[in-house]
Formats: structure tokens, C-alpha cells, sequence
């Protein structure tokens, strides 16, 4: 019976505050109640960790539809995260346009030079669909675990913190609202003991009132004391907390820059693959001279023509200016200087690897394959692609 006293009392006393910090709230927002404001350095925190939170959320919400542009992906990896279950792992759309690939090239025949151009070309779509799948884990271990873990843990607790002293201050003000309203009946029952007509009942009546009202007023100056006392403890205990946004802010800057050489090194990784498909292609020269003299006899490029375009012409041009010199060299025995027109990586030991404008020495073997060479540079010797040669006189 005892409990149940104790917890209708406490349910009471807390409804009577609620009551009261709504009746201080309202008359606030009427101009009725006077309202005591923080300090200013208190006010900057507060301001600066509402900015922090509004723009860490459009941050976060931004770089998940960056990393993975497919909302329905991205609501079942959230859904699998609340669950605490590792989302079963997905192909991508390069490593999915890889596979298509590589099984085109392998329906035409990987003998023909379209078929192995597409095989060449899946591969590498799926070492780029393998490197944005890096990509993705790191930037989210670094970058975006990071901002959520402020989002939902430390701004939760400066929110809360931030709710109890707005309650404080308003039980604070409710208790000077009360003080001023018994200071006044106090000073309004001392004026009318001064006017009325002496009379025993009469006196006794207001030496009663005026001793409760006294009563009520000290009363009333101990609940301010406490409640300013409060008050005081609840604002330094958020002041506290919200200085450590500049900690925070540090924090994500290191985030911030291990999420920029996530993306460097996938960026890199993606030019030297697409270099290194660029480079294989070039060693197909038939393919491409066959499909630039179909189209060159109808058509001229014009400024919209595209970077491969302009890289096949160039290549084909090259190999055709060249073709009368490498067809007689390639019927003598002799030997010639040749300038290197951009850089090769060898793809076998049989090869010779180039660097642009170097001068080697190049001649033929017999029954070596119409669009090679031999090339020479010092004691290094292998195998080099024709089209990317022009011999000097």
C-alpha cells in the first residue's frame, strides 16, 4: 500500500510540473512570462551543432546514393543492418556487363578479333566492377560509418542533454514567476493591514495572511535557489558536451580525407585499367584499319566524334602511312631505326615493352606474323606491334 502511496504522490508531483512548465511555455510564447535566455557562447555550440548535424545527414544520405545508386539495394542493406545480418553479396552492374561480355566473346569464337576484343574488354569491366566493390567497403568502414555513429550516438546525447535544460530553464522561470506573484499578494496584504479600521478579528485575520504569504514567499526563494542551482549544473553539463563538436569536426576531417584516397586509388585503378585495354586493343590493327576503311570511304569525323574514335583513326592512319616502308622492310633482310609512337607494355616474354619516342632498331623474321616486328634496344630484344612504329629515314 506504502509503494502504491509512493508512486501515486510521484505521478502527481510529475504531472504538476509537467503542467507547470507547459503554463510557463505558453505564457512565453504569448509575451506573458519574462524568459530567461542562455548565454551567448552556449547559444554559438548549440547553433553550431544543429549546423553539424544538418549537414553531416545530407552528407551521408548523398554518399550512400553515390556508392550505391539503386534505392531498393539500398533499403535492404538498411534493413539487414537493423536486423544485425551481413547483406548477401550482389554483382554490380561493371562486373555484370563484364560477364555479358566475356560470354559474347566466347559465343562469336575468341579467335576472331571481335570476339577476343570483347573478352579483353569484359575482363577488365569486371577488375573495375571489383575495384568500385573496394571502393564501396572502404568509404563505408572510414567515411560513412563514421558520420552515422555522430548521427545516431553522440548528437542523441546532446539532443537529450539539450531537452533537460530546456526543462530546467523552464522550471527555472515557472519558480521566479512564483516568487514575483507572492512577493506581490504579500506586498498587497501589507497595504490593506494598513488601511483597515482596528478591530481584534479583523487584525488576526490579516497577521494570519500575511504570516502565510511570508511562509509561501520563503518557500518560494528556496525552490528558485534549487531550481537555479539546476539550472546552472544542466547548462555546463551541455556546454561540455557540445564543445566536443570541434573534436568531432576533426574527427570527420580524417574521415574525409581516407574517404578522398579511397576514391584516388579507385579512379588510378580504373585509368590504368582502361590504359592497359586501350594498349591490347591496339595490337588488334587489322579489326580496326578494316572497319575505319569501310566507314572513311563514307562518312568524315567531325567534332563529336568520340576519344576511341579519334584513337582508332589516328592508329589506322599510322599503320597506313607506314605500310609501304614495313612492307619492304619486312621483304628485305636488313635492318632499320624506328621511332616509338606511344608507350607498350608487353603482354608476354616474347614481347618488347616501349616507351613513346624512343629510337630502337627493328627488322623481320621470316614467318613472323604480318602486323610484328622484331625490335632491339641494347642487349633486350622481342617482339613489337607495327602500328605503333614509324621508321626513320
Amino acid at each position: 500500500m506504502s509503494i502504491m502511496d509512493f508512486n501515486v504522490k510521484k505521478l502527481a508531483a510529475d504531472a504538476g510540473t509537467f503542467l507547470s512548465r507547459a503554463v510557463q511555455f505558453t505564457e512565453e510564447k504569448l509575451g506573458q512570462a519574462e524568459k530567461t535566455e542562455l548565454d551567448a557562447h552556449l547559444e554559438n555550440l548549440l547553433s553550431k551543432a544543429e549546423c553539424t548535424k544538418h549537414w553531416t545527414e545530407k552528407i551521408m544520405k548523398q554518399t550512400e546514393v553515390l556508392l550505391q545508386p539503386n534505392p531498393n539495394a539500398r533499403i535492404e542493406e538498411f534493413v539487414y543492418e537493423k536486423l544485425d545480418r551481413k547483406a548477401p553479396s550482389r554483382v554490380n552492374n561493371q562486373e555484370l556487363l563484364g560477364q555479358y561480355m566475356i560470354d559474347a566473346g566466347n559465343e562469336f569464337g575468341p579467335g576472331t578479333a571481335y570476339g577476343n576484343a570483347l573478352i579483353k574488354c569484359g575482363e577488365t569491366q569486371k577488375r573495375i566492377g571489383t575495384a568500385d566493390r573496394e571502393l564501396v567497403q572502404t568509404s563505408a568502414i572510414n567515411f560513412l560509418n563514421p558520420l552515422r555513429n555522430f548521427i545516431e550516438g553522440d548528437y542523441k546525447t546532446i539532443a537529450k542533454e539539450k531537452k533537460l535544460l530546456q526543462n530546467k530553464r523552464l522550471d527555472l522561470d515557472a519558480a521566479k514567476t512564483r516568487l514575483k506573484k507572492a512577493k506581490m499578494a504579500e506586498a498587497k496584504a501589507s497595504q490593506l493591514n494598513s488601511t483597515q479600521p482596528e478591530g481584534d478579528n479583523i487584525m488576526v485575520n490579516l497577521s494570519y495572511m500575511l504570516n502565510l504569504l511570508h511562509v509561501k514567499w520563503l518557500k518560494s526563494e528556496q525552490e528558485l535557489r534549487i531550481t537555479q542551482s539546476e539550472f546552472d549544473r544542466q547548462a555546463e553539463i551541455t556546454r561540455l558536451l557540445l564543445e566536443g563538436i570541434s573534436s568531432t569536426h576533426a574527427h570527420h576531417l580524417r574521415c574525409l580525407n581516407d574517404f578522398v584516397e579511397a576514391q584516388m586509388t579507385y579512379y588510378a585503378q580504373c585509368y590504368q585499367y582502361m590504359l592497359d585495354l586501350q594498349k591490347q586493343l591496339g595490337s588488334f590493327p587489322s579489326a580496326f584499319v578494316s572497319n575505319n576503311n569501310q566507314s572513311s570511304t563514307t562518312s568524315v569525323p567531325n567534332a563529336s566524334t568520340s576519344s576511341s574514335a579519334v584513337t582508332t583513326t589516328f592508329l589506322s592512319s599510322t599503320s597506313n602511312t607506314a605500310t609501304p616502308a614495313l612492307s619492304d622492310l619486312k621483304e628485305s633482310s636488313g635492318s632499320r631505326k624506328a621511332r616509338v609512337l606511344y608507350d607498350y607494355d608487353a603482354a608476354n616474354s616474347s614481347e618488347l615493352s616501349l616507351l613513346a619516342d624512343e629510337v630502337i632498331t627493328v627488322y623481320s623474321i621470316v614467318g613472323m606474323d604480318s602486323d610484328w616486328l622484331m625490335g632491339e634496344r641494347g642487349n633486350q630484344k622481342g617482339k613489337v606491334p607495327i602500328t605503333y612504329l614509324e621508321l626513320l629515314n
